[in-house]
């Protein structure tokens, strides 16, 4: 038996998306695969904590869209995807509500008929509503004991300031002010034809499509300005914290850089995954490997509608959490003096190209993609380019990204323990 040869991939063929203009304006993106007999369609609105009134309205909004409608209670909404088999998921963020149903396709008629109920009649129950509120006050209150959690938020805070929408946060006791009107008022002003876009993909028949057309031209138009803008922001470089029932420090770094339209994002990407992207980074077998500070730390480029940045996290024990600094601070000090190896460089750029294969394996995947892509203003051929993008990085072009984005002024350190 003989071992078949390992083929790195020079180029990744995906579908394009097909275009379809409803009435009102909203953008349908169909990915035809007739081969998956399942059917996903994802509602994305404009409907993050950025558009939001009051604190926490955007996620509960989004959460209680299925606890209710016109035609149908929590219960019979909750039944009936699982009687079909149906999967129903909400995913928001800063920028974006994402509302994501699949089923069978033999059973799309039934489902998108649920759909219909929870994207376009919800009714956000008062009863219902308080029972959210009171078990998310709740969660937070645990969850903000962790240092953990308390790192993330004060990160935030750190790199883009205590009242921006990006690095804000709020009380959980202000989960006692959220009322029944709130969330229809937020419904009201985000879920609508003019900030939504629809993908769908799987077995995309013709009455698919046509069912679908038929949901996303039911969306309301927006009857007020719903657009985000960004005010400046105010960095802090250094933030610790102490908490004394602790037994591990969280460690948070990173620096304000920019979102996915860049031209330096791609490189930025491999250099993060260098430092600490994938099992085998520097920071990895420095930190975990031959200090044993830590089981994991890795690090990443985070893309907002309006930022983005660079972040590396980990949790080490309380007591070397000086020394671990110092050892972050070495690696990538030495990434801004050396050039990175031709070895270790196409092992990344094989990890890259690689995961790219895995995320793109099935129409689910696929369809994420695109969502991301069209939400960066770009289409499926960016994925090429991508791909060619982080086969044509050098060690020298690390090394001066290295020095341009990674002096040690201009990083930010929350340390939580």
């Amino acid at each position: 038996m003989r071992q078949p040869e390992i083929t790195i991939p020079t180029t990744i063929k995906v579908p394009a998306a097909e275009r379809i203009v409803a009435q009102n304006g909203t953008s349908i993106y169909a990915i035809k695969c007739p081969e998956y007999k399942v059917v996903r369609i994802s509602f994305v609105f404009e409907a993050g904590s950025t558009r939001q009134l009051h604190p926490f309205i955007a996620s509960a909004t989004a959460n209680m869209l299925a606890e209710g409608s016109q035609n149908l209670s929590a219960q019979q909404i909750a039944e009936r995807l699982d009687y079909y088999g149906s999967y129903f998921d909400i995913n928001i963020d800063r920028d974006h509500a994402y509302i994501t149903f699949c089923t069978l396709s033999k059973f799309f008629s039934q489902t998108a008929e649920i759909i219909e109920e929870v994207i376009l009649r919800p009714t956000f129950p008062q009863e219902e509503t308080a029972t959210y509120c009171a078990k998310r006050k709740q969660q937070l209150t645990i969850e903000r004991r962790k240092v953990e959690h308390i790192a993330r938020e004060n990160f935030a805070k750190a790199m883009f300031g205590a009242e921006h929408p990006y690095g804000i946060s709020y009380s959980e006791e202000r989960y006692d002010d959220i009322t029944s009107e709130m969330l229809s008022d937020h419904y009201r002003r985000c879920y609508t034809a003019e900030g939504c876009i629809v993908v769908c993909s799987g077995d995309l028949t013709d009455d698919v499509l046509q069912r679908v057309l038929s949901i996303t031209e039911s969306l309301p138009h927006a009857t007020a300005d719903n657009e985000f803008v960004s005010p400046p922001v105010h960095t802090t470089h250094q933030m610790f914290i102490p908490h004394d029932e602790a037994v591990q420090a969280s460690i948070r770094m990173g620096r304000m850089l920019f979102g996915r339209t860049h031209e330096e994002f791609i490189p930025m990407q491999v250099l993060s995954t260098i430092l600490g992207g994938y099992f085998g980074s520097r920071l990895m077998q420095n930190l975990r490997e031959r200090n044993g500070f830590t089981y994991g730390v890795y690090s990443a480029m985070v893309n907002f509608q309006q930022a983005g940045y660079l972040a590396l996290a980990t949790q080490v024990g309380y007591e070397v959490k000086e020394a671990a600094l110092e050892e972050i601070a070495r690696e990538i000090e030495t990434l801004r003096q050396e050039p990175v190896s031709e070895e270790e460089l196409s092992l990344v750029k094989n990890i890259m190209a690689g995961e790219m294969m895995r995320i793109l394996d099935g129409p689910f995947g696929i369809a994420d993609v695109t969502t991301e892509n069209i939400l960066c203003g770009f289409d499926n051929s960016h994925i090429q380019q991508n791909l060619e993008r982080i086969r044509q990085t050098t060690p020298e072009e690390l090394q001066a990204l290295a020095q341009k984005y990674l002096r040690p002024e201009d990083l930010v350190t929350v340390v939580v323990g």
